[in-house]
């Protein structure tokens, strides 16, 4: 799955492919397995999503499919931040969300199999009307899983004791830090054009932005610089040095340090391993 935008939602119906590397993205990721199970490594712990299973979690941590039963089929879909703000989650389990843990439904529900073939077809259409209307209903699905049985898998050092700011933002305040992100992350912004373009105080903004994601505006701006550009390595006939001008980084040191820093490999060296050429996967 190739991302585009970070503010696009974007479904793949597929056979999950075993990841030699870990990736990540600027979006939550919705799996939905119709068939076979998915191991997957999380940053500090590892989880199965099996048949019937719904899972949601922050793909904005490296994470990698590292097993598969034979013929697994599933629906995966990466969940705009925009939306996932929208979503009815208590604040303790949203905050969990974001700082690594993934939720999975605990039994199948027998309408959604043709539901989510449903979604993915009106996600793929030009009618804004079935979008709007896919990512609504499924907006409503993934807040039953809270409500109904689940469970809740998190790194170790993450627990039922977790903190939750008492002060809860407004979903407008933060929507329109984000939409701005994500229309200008390839720009040279800064904390105070972001705030600005939400009427609120930059200190603000950036307490608001913490809380609600567990990062600072800067670390969100980079992940999505990063985002972009994981997307553009992977075509290749796409240089480093137009790769890091056209993802927002101003420069090949600045691209190479925030990269490695993330992927733990250079840009070229993920390029490499994530070539057809090479053996890896063309597509994440």
């Amino acid at each position: 799955m190739i991302e585009r935008l970070p503010n696009e939602i974007v479904a793949s119906h597929q056979q999950p492919g075993i990841m030699a590397t870990p990736h990540w993205h600027a979006q939550a990721e919705i799996n939905y397995v119709l068939r076979g199970a998915i191991d997957y490594e999380m940053p500090g712990y590892s989880v199965r999503i099996g048949a019937g299973d719904l899972a949601l979690f922050w793909g904005g941590l490296p994470h990698r499919v590292s097993d598969t039963e034979e013929d697994t089929d599933f629906h995966v879909i990466h969940l705009p931040l925009l939306h996932f703000f929208r979503l009815r989650l208590s604040p303790h389990l949203q905050q969990r969300l974001m700082h690594g843990s993934t939720i999975v439904s605990a039994g199948t529900q027998p309408e959604d199999d043709l539901a989510f073939a449903r979604r993915a077809q009106y996600l793929a259409s030009s009618d804004p009307r079935l979008v709007q209307h896919a990512v609504d209903e499924l907006l409503v699905r993934i807040e039953r899983i809270e409500i109904g049985q689940h469970s809740v898998h998190e790194p170790r050092k993450l627990g039922t004791g977790a903190s939750v700011g008492a002060e809860q933002p407004s979903f407008q305040s933060i929507g329109r830090l984000f939409a701005y992100i994500a229309e200008n992350f390839r720009d040279d912004i800064d904390c105070v054009d972001i705030a600005v373009s939400a009427d609120i105080h930059p200190k603000y903004a950036m307490n608001v932005f913490k809380k609600s994601t567990g990062m600072s505006l800067g670390e969100y701006v980079t992940l999505l610089r990063l985002s972009y550009a994981q997307a553009l390595l992977m075509k290749e006939d796409i240089n480093i040095l137009q790769i890091a001008m056209d993802s927002g980084f101003g420069s090949v040191s600045a691209f190479n340090k925030c990269f490695r820093k993330q992927s733990g490999m250079t840009p070229s060296e993920f390029k490499r391993e994530r070539s057809p050429s090479h053996g890896g996967l063309a597509r994440s």
